[in-house]
């Protein structure tokens, strides 16, 4: 490629619309950590209560001024301000006006200590929020001056006001749970949890699996809150009311409008405020319990439902039984069933459930009938069609079930507080009641809070950025959020945990009965290992085998003990696990790049290295998770190829190619060699004249030669899934007639894909960066000794495809999983990577240009040698995106990539970047 054509490319780059912010707010209120002076107090409505936590109270935790009025209708129009003792960058501002209605605060003007103004109208007069947001300002006060009001003493209930990210060096108030929320999956968006807990808490505002399922940010309604947010997990619906709610109308009756002005969203706590219900809700949790604060504010009766039947977000629950135990806790279990991915066909899930307070009554319905003063229900395990789909062939369907529950009643005052605590189990309500004993005894919220916050603080501060834009430091910090959270422990406290792997199967689902087993235990009779319920690893080699490996290898240790343990209780690696049970969801054997990859950086010390190939041989084998098909996999091993789908073969033999290099650092010459023979296969479905991969049949005739058909492939097609082939680039450049022509035919490729900002559907365009197939390719140039077009392909990508923080966009808009898009996002803006995802006999990390002017990655010192791994990135922007010359422990490197080895040892890696392409760099490989 010659200069003109890189220049016309910057210039193309340089135009592109900035992808939009956020607006959505995730940050602290620090409106407590002022000091406030007001024109005026009248006597027990004093400043202090302007932040005091009490919102939309008629009477309670008000401020309000000595009014005056006139004759002729002038009145007293009162200011305050808000002063702190060092300077503060902030972004919103929230007023909420005294909720009577006698006095009314309306407009006003919220004056700032660097000369700015801002002028508020409209203020609502019911309480209701009123959101100011603004460009970051930095600021050491800010005055509220009332320009407009009616009544005599006016005032307001609370104004709160909200730091920007920048103001925080705490990584928690960075994340942005709202990022693309109004696309995700159910369990997407669940502010309450731990890192990878078993409870996940969140509001529910559709009430569907994917494309803004479970919390759309773009809803204005709760349906409910549900506890379980996992892989074809779901489960427990919970609801404060306030009023005469019949249930037996389900969501439809209970349902409440909400407002994003009032709500606060961050790792591990939300807050909301039902505007049907007069309820404050907040939520936090423990890894095993959820915990909510109700906080009235009107006086009626209140009614906390737990729903438990019916469909919520991607499975149904029946054959419910609740009973009371006391007038303050209840216990019970219920089926989860109706996966649309199958899985287990019902799955029990127990539970404990307690209030602080003793409650009045509990009272109950099924269906239609309604029952009072219970003290057990039980329901039943009918399902019915909720709609049917057809995919891959085979017709799924959604079910439904009656709503069945109990309701908690109470006669509440206006500022009443009742708590709630949700503990989960798959194996007993004994096991649930010790979850909760153990992680939530007592009755302190904000220590939970606090302490969650402290997790989660810890977690994502295990990677330190600087530089950037406030908006990429933003998603940075999401994206590691992401890649925490999704993925759900199944063991409780004691070590027990759900097995599901032995049954019948028909189909995907598995008719199995429930086995509980217990985890092994260490010398101090702790677990050695947490079982996990996830969504498919399929081609997790390129992200969170990566990602987790740099900051969290103690996840990777866990996570691969896991799976060894599903195949030593179902034969089976999972592909993707539900509840200690098998989903068969997606392709391949997908856990082998996963437990290969933790073997190779020297990470698996929870489960025994020799045992884990034995059963990863076994399953690449007719019988295994490999294929489906014992036929089509014994073709493959004497072809080369699947019959009919390229996509599987170019799977296969990346995970055969990743078995063998266990084996050759094993000694286990005989494996090496044989699964490095079936690894090789693939490039009979080299099309010579196309000069890419298409599916053949098994007569060795093309099925097809449309190169962007996805007939033959998994969710891709020839452009996107040719070079998937990661461990056999340099045979397919060979094929293709050389580097340089493979070079061109992939930079073709991206140019078309650019202006959708190589966002597709399945199966769909030359390159997409929203699906995991695709989520390669820009990194392939580094091996074709082109490592400039991979430098700039991957800041457009992460530009373009990851790098906005809208409620609709940040991740390709499609489907992010449980963190794998955001593991690609994370990687591409620290620049580094691994095409092999550390599988090869030396594991390897691929350079491209950060976005950031340093990264520290601190070391966990169980697992590495040194302490951290620091990247800084001199002359850094986003014209200068090519990387001119590299020192490694202030040594040059002129390669484009470091091993494993030098990073776990600690050290330090410094790049010049320019706005020149350097082809001399990092062609050595």
């Amino acid at each position: 490629m010659n200069n003109t054509f890189f220049k016309t490319l910057k210039v193309v780059c340089a135009l592109l619309v900035t992808l939009g912010g956020f607006s959505a707010l995730a940050s602290e209120n620090i409106a407590k950590e002022a000091t406030v002076k007001v024109s005026s107090q009248l006597e027990g409505n004093e400043a202090s209560n302007l932040m005091d936590g009490l919102i939309r109270l008629d009477g309670q935790g008000e401020w309000a001024c000595v009014g005056e009025r006139k004759a002729w209708g002038a009145n007293t129009l009162p200011w305050l301000q808000m002063d702190w003792d060092r300077p503060r960058s902030i972004n919103s501002i929230v007023i909420y006006d005294r909720p009577g209605l006698e006095e009314h605060t309306a407009g006003g003007v919220l004056r700032f200590s660097d000369g700015s103004l801002i002028r508020v109208n409209t203020i609502p007069n019911n309480g209701d929020a009123k959101k100011v947001e603004f460009p970051t300002k930095t600021v050491e006060w800010v005055r509220f001056e009332v320009t407009d009001g009616e009544g005599l003493n006016l005032g307001l209930s609370e104004m709160e006001v909200f730091a920007s990210p920048s103001d925080s060096t705490n990584p928690l108030h960075w994340v942005n749970p709202f990022v693309e929320s109004a696309k995700g999956r159910y369990f997407f968006f669940t502010p309450g949890a731990h890192p990878m807990g078993m409870v996940a808490a969140a509001p529910v505002t559709r009430n569907k699996n994917q494309y803004g399922g479970g919390y759309s940010y773009n809803s204005t309604e709760v349906l409910g809150f549900g506890q379980i947010h996992g892989w074809c997990l779901s489960g427990i619906q919970v609801m404060p009311t306030l009023g005469n709610i019949d249930p037996t109308l389900g969501d439809k009756g209970w349902k409440s409008s909400f407002s994003h002005d009032d709500e606060v969203a961050m790792p591990g706590y939300q807050r909301l405020y039902l505007k049907k219900h007069h309820v404050w809700t907040e939520l936090t949790s423990t890894k095993r319990t959820t915990l909510y604060r109700f906080k009235y504010t009107q006086a009626d009766k209140a009614s906390i439902l737990t729903n438990l039947g019916g469909y919520l977000g991607n499975s149904t629950m029946i054959n419910a039984e609740v009973r009371k135990v006391s007038q303050n806790e209840l216990e019970g279990s219920f089926d989860s069933a109706g996966r649309f991915w199958g899985g287990p066909e019902k799955v029990k899930v127990f539970f404990v459930i307690q209030f602080d307070k003793p409650f009045q009554t509990l009272e109950g319905w099924k269906d239609k009938e309604r029952f009072n003063n219970i003290t057990t229900i039980k329901g039943s395990d009918t399902m019915t069609r909720r709609d049917s789909v057809v995919f891959a062939g085979i017709t799924q369907s959604y079910w439904n079930a009656p709503t069945k529950g109990v309701a908690a009643t109470y006669d509440v005052k206006a500022g009443d507080e009742v708590q709630m605590k949700v503990a989960i189990s798959y194996t007993s309500v004994e096991n649930a009641r010790k979850n909760l004993q153990t992680e939530a005894p007592h009755w302190d919220f904000d220590r939970y809070k606090e302490e969650t916050f402290k997790v989660w603080e810890e977690q994502l501060g295990r990677i330190e950025v600087k530089g950037g834009t406030e908006q990429q430091q933003v998603k940075f910090y999401t994206d590691l959020w992401h890649i925490l959270l999704g993925r759900r422990i199944l063991n409780d406290v004691s070590g027990d945990y759900p097995d599901y792997t032995q049954g019948e199967r028909q189909g995907n689902i598995t008719k199995a009965d429930l086995k509980i087993r217990t985890l092994p235990k260490d010398k101090d009779g702790k677990s050695r290992f947490n079982m996990y319920n996830f969504d498919a690893l399929w081609l997790t080699q390129w992200n969170l085998n990566i990602v987790w490996g740099l900051a969290w290898p103690e996840i990777l240790d866990d996570f691969s003990a896991s799976l060894v343990q599903y195949a030593d209780n179902g034969g089976l690696l999972p592909r993707g696990a539900i509840a200690g049970g098998y989903s068969y969801i997606m392709t391949g054997n997908p856990a082998t790049n996963m437990l290969v990859s933790t073997y190779m950086k020297d990470l698996m010390t929870k489960t025994n290295p020799k045992h884990a190939f034995q059963v990863m041989k076994r399953n690449h084998m007719p019988g295994g998770m490999m294929s489906d098909s014992a036929e089509d996999l014994e073709f493959y091993m004497a072809n080369g190829y699947c019959p009919d789908n390229a996509g599987k073969t170019l799977e296969w033999a990346f995970q055969d190619w990743s078995l063998s290099q266990m084996a050759k650092k094993m000694g286990k010459t005989k494996d090496h060699a044989y699964f490095s023979k079936r690894a090789e296969g693939w490039s009979k479905l080299f099309h010579p004249d196309l000069k890419l991969i298409l599916p053949k049949d098994r007569l060795g005739n093309w099925l097809h030669t449309d190169l962007l058909s996805g007939q033959g492939w998994v969710e891709s097609n020839a452009w996107q899934g040719t070079w998937s082939v990661s461990h056999g680039i340099t045979e397919l450049s060979n094929l293709m007639g050389g580097n340089n022509v493979l070079a061109d035919k992939l930079n073709f490729a991206f140019e078309q894909a650019a202006p959708q900002d190589f966002v597709f559907g399945y199966s769909d365009g030359y390159v997409s960066y929203a699906n995991q197939p695709g989520c390669s390719n820009a990194h392939v140039f580094n091996h074709v000794q082109k490592p400039w077009l991979t430098q700039y392909w991957v800041r457009r990508v992460n530009e373009q495809a990851y790098g906005a923080t809208s409620v609709d966009q940040g991740y390709g808009g499609h489907d992010e999983d449980q963190g794998q898009m955001s593991g690609v996002s994370a990687l591409m803006s620290m620049g580094l990577f691994s095409l092999t995802g550390n599988n090869s006999l030396t594991p390897k990390y691929e350079i491209t240009s950060p976005v950031f002017d340093e990264i520290t990655i601190k070391l966990n010192p169980n697992y590495y040698e040194g302490k951290e791994f620091t990247i800084k990135t001199l002359d850094n922007s986003k014209e200068n995106s090519y990387i001119q010359k590299a020192m490694l422990n202030h040594e040059p490197l002129q390669t484009f990539w470091f091993t494993h080895d030098v990073f776990q040892k600690g050290g330090e890696l410094i790049l010049q970047l320019g706005p020149e392409p350097n082809t001399n760099w990092g062609i050595q490989n």
